[in-house]
């Protein structure tokens, strides 16, 4: 049964995402507005698009959700992969998305310290190799005279 709703769930939403999905419904919009004058704009005519498009939107939402619930278990297993696989990754990190809130906040906050501390290390290094660099431009000139008065 699982499989089966996987399955349709799937092919369902790939085909409501579709262009031709979309011009479907607009026309379907369109046919509605042009009856219009024939029912009088009537009660029932307005229930008609109401009642159509709120079954539709039920039924969409459990497929929809579906279909991101598997894509975001796919994503999370490949990027525990990466940490598993990787060195100096904390592979206390895989299955992170199962922490309670205020845990993942406290993280959180950890990784914006080590952003902090990456930014002011990468300062450091701009400043030492712009200061390489200054000294680097002022001995170049006289190298370059050197070799000059070499060969000649």
């Amino acid at each position: 049964m699982r499989e089966t709703f996987r399955h349709f769930a799937n092919r369902t939403s790939d085909a409501a995402g579709s262009p031709w999905m979309f011009l479907a419904a607009l026309l379907v919009i369109v046919l509605w507005g042009v009856t219009g004058p024939l029912f009088g704009f009537s009660d029932t005519w307005q229930l008609v698009i109401n009642t159509g498009t709120t079954i539709v939107t039920f039924l969409m939402v459990f497929l929809v959700q579906n279909t991101q619930n598997r894509d975001a278990k796919a994503i999370h297993l490949k990027l525990d992969e990466l940490l598993v696989a990787s060195r100096n990754a904390r592979t206390g990190l895989v299955n992170l998305e199962k922490l309670p809130d205020k845990d993942l906040e406290d993280l959180g906050k950890q990784f914006d310290e080590l952003q902090d501390a990456d930014a002011i290390k990468d300062e450091v290094r701009e400043a030492v190799h712009g200061e390489v660099h200054e000294e680097f431009e002022k001995h170049v000139p006289r190298v370059t005279r050197r070799k000059r008065a070499a060969k000649g």
